[in-house]
């Protein structure tokens, strides 16, 4: 069947014109100041052979609440070049009794086991384990003997632990919970620009800049 004149001529028209079709959207491009901060002093890391990525956290804060799982499930996908690590933040005697539970499971190796089980007693049972025998309490639940608990709690490794975390936590000039640290370098903060999903985002960016920068130094 032939194509009457007039209907031939759109079709060359419609074939000529430039395509739009949807093109693959580039790798966002995130704002120093904006999006992240970067530090005035670099921190040190505990793997310089790795791009470590720090959370600092409270186990008592609604945000970290919601955020933890997110920010566990992204760990897990993050490339073998990345060190993912945690560190309590305490700003009171409260947050410092929290700090040291993490410290003691850490310790005693139940800490995969207690991590969400502490999230929860706080934010979902609103307990207080405020003292060494709360905290063995819960511990127990996991096969803790509560005597290690008390003992571990209360020492003087768990002191020097603290005044670490609390050094780092100042150096990286942390103002809330949750937060990220990339390498010592970067801070990222949730605010109106960056919601908490967005937080991995701009975190992968900053990695793929420390690694960019490590490789161009060799």
């Amino acid at each position: 069947m032939r194509i009457p004149f007039a209907l031939a001529v759109a079709a060359s028209v419609f074939l000529s014109l430039p395509s739009f079709a949807a093109k693959p959207q580039s790798t966002p491009v995130y704002r120093e100041g904006v999006h992240y901060h970067t530090l005035p002093e670099p921190v040190a890391v505990d793997d310089p052979g790795k791009i470590e990525v720090t959370e600092v956290f409270w186990y008592g804060c609604g945000h970290c609440y919601h955020f933890e799982p997110r920010v566990l499930e992204w760990s897990k996908s993050t490339p073998d070049d990345v060190n993912f690590v945690q560190i309590p933040a305490m700003w009171n005697s409260l947050m410092e009794s929290h700090a040291r539970a993490y410290y003691v499971a850490k310790q005693l190796g139940i800490k995969e086991d207690v991590h969400q089980a502490i999230y929860n007693a706080l934010n979902i049972d609103r307990k207080r384990l405020d003292t060494a025998e709360s905290i063995a309490e819960l511990f127990a639940e996991y096969g803790a003997k509560k005597e290690e608990v008390i003992r571990l709690f209360k020492s003087a490794d768990a002191t020097t632990y603290l005044k670490q975390m609390d050094a780092r936590a100042r150096a990286y000039r942390i103002t809330g919970t949750p937060q990220l640290i990339v390498h010592g370098l970067y801070r990222i903060e949730a605010n109106q620009q960056v919601p908490q999903t967005e937080m991995f985002k701009v975190a992968d960016f900053l990695v793929d800049k420390v690694r960019s920068e490590k490789s161009k130094a060799q």
